[in-house]
């Protein structure tokens, strides 16, 4: 769990979350990375994984973005310094990065989208940029100078012919150094620029990704006007039931369209193209009634509460809960785990969805 310091969970979810920028010193204390440098290389040379080299720094603005996978000869001929490998998706493969999220399930894990692992040689950013992203970003080796702002946050400030969206115009607010364990929390729409201190330096984001109105509108077939207005979140009360979609949710999303209940539940649990193919070719082993079982870590699964009624949605399609109690479902929706010995009904019908895998 994050420790805040200062101010409590509370407080960050009332004034910071979706708000303004925070930097949370020795949020995870002796902090680090279960992924190191050269072991990221390893995985940027594999094709499963959505890998980028980006090279270039503001001094004169030439950048460079080649796209994976990668060979080990290409990291032979790199620079010595003012380069960035990003590696998408790791949590999908790698467990200790995948458990990590729970230390962020104050936030329901249904906008949960990724986490995304960046080694920096020294001098190494991807530029100033700002994007539609809640981000927790997690130092987890070596040091990092975040320079963060909210001004000239538009969509015509990017520098024309460059191969990224990097801003023409950026005017820091806050610059920040950052140490391993530290977390920088970085809102939609606020501009942030981390440049690399040293040759250790290895950062995790944690990405919330904000739904825009014409990703829900298509969502269920219609139309509309305005399609660069963004869901917003409340402010979140709910603290330990990670998968659990609150009124107050929905009555966000109902605000910027007429939607229902299942309608929305269903778009939020929605897999994009990479995790259907993840899940459709990974191999299951033989079912043994004594194992512990998680949820497929490209699965997204949420519930709704209505009264006594009980909603649950996984892959964007509403689940069968009849034969299950509601408590049962409810604790596995929330801890994404379950004990075949206990549950044995459950689990087999989890199973034979080739929704959940055995954990080590």
């Amino acid at each position: 769990m994050i420790h805040f310091g200062k101010i409590s969970e509370q407080e960050f979810l009332a004034d910071y979350w979706q708000k303004k920028p925070l930097l949370i010193k020795q949020a995870i204390p002796n902090f680090i990375s279960p992924v190191a440098p050269d072991e990221l290389a390893g995985l940027s040379l594999e094709e499963e994984f959505e890998s980028r080299l980006i090279t270039g720094s503001t001094i004169d603005n030439q950048w460079s973005l080649t796209n994976g996978p990668f060979s080990e000869d290409t990291f032979s001929k790199l620079p010595e310094q003012d380069w960035t490998l990003l590696v998408q998706g790791v949590d999908r493969f790698v467990d200790e990065i995948y458990d990590l999220i729970k230390h962020f399930d104050f936030i329901p894990r249904w906008r949960f989208d990724d986490v995304m692992i960046s080694y920096a040689a020294k001098g190494g950013s991807v530029g100033p940029h700002f994007d539609y992203y809640d981000v927790f970003l997690l130092q987890g080796s070596g040091r990092r100078r975040w320079h963060i702002s909210s001004k000239h946050c538009e969509l015509d400030n990017y520098l024309d012919d460059v191969p990224l969206r990097i801003m023409n115009t950026f005017e820091a607010e806050h610059v920040w150094d950052v140490e391993p364990g530290d977390v920088l929390y970085v809102p939609p729409k606020v501009a942030h620029h981390g440049v690399s201190l040293d040759d250790e330096c290895t950062t995790l984001s944690f990405g919330y990704r904000a739904y825009s109105k014409q990703e829900l509108f298509e969502s269920i077939d219609q139309q509309s006007s305005d399609r660069n207005q963004y869901y917003q979140d409340p402010i979140w009360e709910n603290q330990n039931t990670p998968a659990l979609i609150p009124s107050s949710a929905i009555n966000q999303a109902q605000k910027i369209l007429n939607i229902n209940t299942e309608e929305f539940a269903c778009f939020v649990t929605q897999l994009d193209t990479l995790d259907v193919q993840l899940l459709q070719y990974f191999e299951v082993d033989e079912f043994d009634k004594n194992a512990h079982y998680q949820l497929h870590p490209s699965c997204k699964i949420a519930y709704l509460l209505e009264g006594e009624t009980l909603k649950v949605f996984i892959n964007g399609e509403q689940f069968d809960t009849q034969a299950f109690e509601t408590q049962t479902m409810v604790q596995f929706c929330n801890n994404r785990t379950i004990n075949a010995d206990q549950y044995p009904e459950l689990t087999i019908h989890l199973f034979k969805k080739n929704l959940v895998v055995i954990i080590d």
